[in-house]
C-alpha cells in the first residue's frame, strides 16, 4: 500500500532538521531510505489490524474427500446388471462405507462449498477487520455456531451448500429407483437374467459376513482431498453456483458447516483449531440416520433369498438411504403456515332474523297428564301371537387369490420401514 507524504512528513521533516543542525543536509538516498523505513511500519501495523489469510485445516477437507467420492460413486451405479457377480460387486462398493465417516463428511464438504460464496467470505472478514470484534466473533461462533448464519453472506452461503447438496440428493435417487426397478424386471420370464435373477447366491452366509466386514472408515482419495483443500483455501475450483435464496432457520448440518467456514474465513480453522472444526463436524440426525440404514441393510441380506432380493436390497438400504438421510439433514420439510382467514369480495349475505324467544307453557295438571300403559300380564301374552324372526342370510365366504411366492418375498422386503 502507498502512504500519502503526510503521513511520513514529522519524520522526514525531523531528519532534515537534524542533519541542518549538524551543518549539512540529509543527502536524497538517506531521505528515501527514512521513508521506506516508515512505509515499512505503516504496512505492518495496517496488516496486523486485518484478518489472517483464509485458513481450513486439511482434516476437514480428508472428510469432504471421502463423503464426496462416495455418493458421487453410488450415484453412477445403474440397474441392468449383466451377471450375479455383478450384482455382488455393487454390493461391496455400497456397504464399504462407516456411518460416522460419511456423517462427518457431509458437514465437512458443505463447510467448502460456503467458501466458494465470495459474498459470504468478503462480508465475514469485513464484519470481522479489528482485531477486537474479530475476536468477538470468533468466541461467539464457538459458543453458538447458529451465530455464523446472521453474518453478512450467511444467506448466500447457507443457499450455496443446500443448493449443491440437493443436485447430489437428486443423483442419489435416480439410481435408487433405476437399481430397484431392475430387481422387479429380473423376475419377469421373459427377462434373460431370470434364471441367475431367481436363484440363491452361494455361500449366503459368508456374502453377508463380508459386507459386515466392509463397514470400515476408509482412507480418504489423495487427489480429491488436495482438490478440495485448495478451494477452501481459494475460495474457488469447485465450480458450483448459488440456486434459489433458502432462509432460515436452517438444519444443525448446515448450520455447522456455515459456522467451520466462518472461522476459516477470520483465519480460525487451521490446524491450531482442529478442535473447533472436529467438534462442528458431528450431526446427529444424519449419523443415526446412516447407523439405522445399516443395521436394516444387514437384517435385509440376511433375509434375502434370489439374487434379485439381494439387488433390492442395494437400491433401498444402500443407494436410497443415502439420499433419504442426507435429505433429511440439509433439506428438512418445509413448515406451511395458515394466515388468518380474510373477507372475500363476495357480499355478506343478509342477516336472518332471530326467532321470537319462545314463551314458557305451564306444566300439565294431573288429569289432564297421559294415562299410563297397561301393564303386561301372563293372560296378554297368550293372546298375542309370536312370530319367530327370519333366518340371517348366509354368507358367502372370499377367497384370496394365490399368491406368487417370488413377489411375496419382494413385497415383503418392500414393506419395511422405508418402504
Amino acid at each position: 500500500m502507498r502512504l500519502n507524504f503526510l503521513s511520513r512528513g514529522p519524520a522526514l521533516v525531523a531528519l532534515a532538521v537534524a542533519g541542518l543542525l549538524a551543518g549539512c543536509g540529509p543527502s536524497q538516498a538517506e531521505l528515501r531510505a527514512e521513508e521506506m523505513r516508515i512505509a515499512a511500519i505503516e504496512a505492518a501495523a495496517i496488516a496486523a489490524r486485518a484478518p489472517p489469510p483464509v485458513a481450513l485445516n486439511d482434516s476437514v477437507a480428508q472428510s469432504a474427500a471421502v463423503y464426496l467420492a462416495f455418493t458421487r460413486d453410488m450415484a453412477t451405479i445403474r440397474g441392468g446388471f449383466a451377471s450375479p457377480q455383478d450384482v455382488q460387486n455393487a454390493l461391496r462398493r455400497g456397504a464399504a462405507y462407516d456411518a460416522n465417516q460419511i456423517s462427518r463428511g457431509l458437514v465437512a464438504y458443505a463447510s467448502i462449498l460456503a467458501l466458494q460464496s465470495p459474498e459470504f467470505v468478503s462480508g465475514v472478514r469485513q464484519a470481522g477487520a479489528e482485531p477486537e470484534a474479530r475476536r468477538q466473533i470468533i468466541d461467539r461462533i464457538v459458543a453458538n455456531p447458529a451465530y455464523a448464519s446472521t453474518l453478512p453472506g450467511g444467506e448466500a452461503a447457507a443457499s450455496l451448500i443446500m443448493g449443491v447438496l440437493e443436485a447430489d440428493i437428486v443423483a442419489l435417487s435416480t439410481a435408487a429407483d433405476s437399481v430397484e426397478s431392475d430387481a422387479y424386471n429380473i423376475q419377469y420370464t421373459g427377462d434373460q437374467r431370470n434364471v441367475w435373477g431367481r436363484a440363491t447366491p452361494a455361500d449366503r452366509e459368508g456374502r453377508l459376513q463380508a459386507i459386515k466386514d466392509l463397514s470400515r472408515p476408509v482412507a480418504p482419495p489423495s487427489s480429491e482431498t488436495a482438490r478440495l483443500y485448495a478451494a477452501s483455501n481459494s475460495g474457488s475450483g469447485l465450480g458450483v453456483t448459488a440456486g434459489r435464496t433458502r432462509r432460515g432457520p436452517y438444519p444443525a448440518s448446515v448450520t455447522n458447516a456455515v459456522a467451520m467456514a466462518a472461522l476459516a474465513a477470520l483465519g480460525a480453522a487451521g490446524d491450531n483449531a482442529r478442535a473447533n472444526t472436529d467438534a462442528l463436524q458431528y450431526d446427529r440426525a444424519s449419523q443415526d440416520c446412516l447407523a439405522s440404514s445399516k443395521l436394516n441393510l444387514f437384517q435385509c441380506l440376511a433375509a434375502a433369498r434370489p439374487t434379485y432380493e439381494d439387488m433390492f436390497c442395494l437400491g433401498r438400504h444402500v443407494i436410497r438411504d443415502l439420499s433419504t438421510c442426507a435429505r433429511g439433514a440439509a433439506l428438512p420439510t418445509a413448515i406451511i403456515t395458515v394466515g388468518n382467514p380474510t373477507q372475500s369480495g363476495r357480499a355478506a349475505a343478509p342477516a336472518t332474523p332471530r326467532a321470537p324467544a319462545i314463551e314458557p307453557q305451564p306444566l300439565p295438571s294431573p288429569e289432564a297428564s297421559t294415562p299410563p300403559e297397561p301393564a303386561i300380564t301372563p293372560a296378554t301374552l297368550a293372546t298375542q301371537r309370536w312370530t319367530p324372526a327370519a333366518p340371517a342370510p348366509a354368507q358367502t365366504p372370499v377367497v384370496s387369490p394365490p399368491v406368487d411366492p417370488a413377489q411375496a418375498a419382494t413385497q415383503r422386503l418392500n414393506a419395511g420401514p422405508n418402504g
